[in-house]
């Protein structure tokens, strides 16, 4: 049952934000525009449930020469690559909105393990071990609100794997409400999500 309310929950939320945030899309959209050449979202390859591939979509943070199937903290000179408004969306985590689409699509959820890049082949075996490759992957989850960024791997698929097997209702209300706290106050952010 909890996977259909779930669902349920996903559709009806992500289509509210969307809507409420609306003008906020066409705004961001325009100054990503004028802030540098390039078209205003960014699509990239991830692994979604069953390790089954899927294009994920962010509003673009970087030029349009940056390297596209690498994660920016493994760039030797990020800020190089990184558009001044790009720095901005990071640092809020705005540049994630666009996920909100994939939700709606069915090939995310709001709360699960944040999609590995397709070649991200040590975190997608790491997380193979807790199942956490099993469950649509999240905008936000688990690991996002124990450090983020800062995580080793396999701490990161570690806490992935416990929220797979601990999943619910109240588990979920708290990681969204977590997340809303620590986005205002950018915590745990690194060049690279």
């Amino acid at each position: 049952m909890f996977p259909i309310i779930k669902r349920i929950v996903d559709f009806t939320l992500s289509m509210s934000i969307l809507i409420a945030l609306s003008i906020i899309f066409l705004i961001l959209s325009l100054i990503i525009k004028l802030d540098s050449k390039g078209p205003v979202f960014f699509n990239q390859k991830r692994i979604g449930k069953g390790k089954k591939e899927f294009n994920i979509l962010k509003f673009r943070t970087m030029k349009t020469d940056a390297p596209k199937e690498m994660p920016t903290h493994l760039l030797e000179k990020p800020d190089a690559y990184i558009t001044p408004i790009g720095k901005f969306l990071r640092k809020t985590s705005l540049d994630e909105l666009p996920q909100l689409i994939n939700i709606l699509k069915g090939d995310m959820s709001l709360i699960g393990p944040r999609p590995a890049l397709w070649n991200q082949y040590d975190l997608i075996a790491e997380r193979d071990k807790y199942k956490a490759n099993d469950v649509l992957p999240g905008l936000t989850g688990l690991a996002q609100i124990s450090g983020r960024d800062e995580l080793p791997i396999e701490v990161k698929a570690r806490i992935d794997g416990e929220y797979v097997k601990k999943q619910n209702s109240e588990l979920d209300t708290r990681i969204f409400l977590k997340t809303l706290f620590s986005v205002v106050k950018s915590e745990g952010v690194k060049e690279g999500k």
